[in-house]
């Protein structure tokens, strides 16, 4: 990675029309990620109000043939948004705590053990859970569909009142207002409109292509896949959930992108209405500086894939 200086507030990039990246991020540690087609950039205020930035080229399989796949593309990018965003964050919670010149970058050990973790609880609660929790009303029900209807909605509620209730965490809502500025952002990158603060301000908190509306479309489409499978025996209920999650998450992807790609059409709108408003739980209204810091990430980004460089 190589640090820069914040990016100058004259600049402007060039029209984003016709390409064919998706430009996107997540929120950190008093800051924003933002993945480009082949560089991150990661922006994070500092105690001292001065914005850190870092960069990274990014290769292997962020960049190679296999992420231009359909299905394959939305295992990796699953992949790389965790691992990635676990280095963001690690590097962005040292910033903010003031350790200039001395963050230290996880190694593969802690970023293998801390995703394995992670998504260990996430197959416990989110899917395992659910199916231990509606496995006795199959001979109440005598209804094989309908168990695994009430199956996923008490997954959809089990993810619901996760994300509203960390939203109360005073650290975890200023992350939620860096969200809510990352998504401006790429709005305003998207619309064509100057990387500026009073320009960016204008767009909204919800964007197409979040991570939240991907939630809730693995929530969704998790529910379709395991209605066509039945109801055989319960320790086969609970390793499908399991097995299958790859294949859940690939089809939650594309179906994202395709939202993202139709979105002009209002039908397609109003399908994907829902992914839009239960963004509200994961975003907030940002400040001036979280936008600024926002903005630093993605020039960062766009200047590490070739776009116009900012002026010194």
């Amino acid at each position: 990675m190589n640090d820069s200086p914040s990016a100058s507030s004259d600049w402007k990039p060039r029209q984003p029309g016709g390409q064919a990246h998706h430009y996107g991020g997540q929120a950190v540690i008093e800051g924003v990620m933002m993945l480009g087609a082949r560089h991150m950039a990661i922006a994070v205020r500092q105690p001292d109000g001065e914005i850190r930035l870092k960069s990274e080229a990014l290769g292997g399989l962020h960049t190679g043939r296999l992420r231009r796949l359909p299905l394959l593309r939305g295992v990796i990018i699953l992949w790389e948004t965790m691992a990635l965003g676990l280095r963001a964050l690690v590097f962005s919670s040292q910033v903010a705590a003031g350790l200039e010149g001395e963050e230290e970058e996880p190694s593969p050990a802690y970023i293998w053990g801390v995703l394995a973790v992670t998504l260990l609880v996430a197959m416990a609660v989110f899917f395992v859970g659910p199916v231990l929790l509606t496995g006795w009303l199959q001979s109440q029900l005598g209804n094989d569909t309908l168990v695994v209807v009430i199956e996923g909605l008490l997954r959809l509620f089990l993810l619901l009142a996760y994300i509203w209730g960390i939203g109360f965490v005073p650290d975890v809502k200023r992350v939620f207002a860096y969200h809510g500025a990352e998504h401006r952002t790429i709005n305003a990158w998207e619309a064509g409109a100057p990387l500026e603060v009073e320009s960016v301000r204008r767009f909204g908190n919800a964007h197409t292509r979040c991570g939240t509306g991907f939630l809730l479309t693995v929530a969704v489409v998790a529910m379709v896949v395991f209605i066509t499978l039945g109801m055989p025996t319960w320790w086969w209920r609970i390793l499908s959930r399991i097995v299958l999650i790859p294949l859940v998450a690939a089809v939650s992807y594309e179906i994202i992108r395709f939202s993202a790609n139709f979105n002009r059409y209002r039908l397609v709108r109003w399908i994907f209405k829902p992914s839009l408003a239960l963004q509200a739980l994961t975003t907030r209204d940002p400040d001036e500086g979280q936008i600024e810091v926002a903005i630093a990430a993605l020039r960062e980004a766009l200047a590490g894939d070739g776009h116009s460089q900012p002026a010194g």
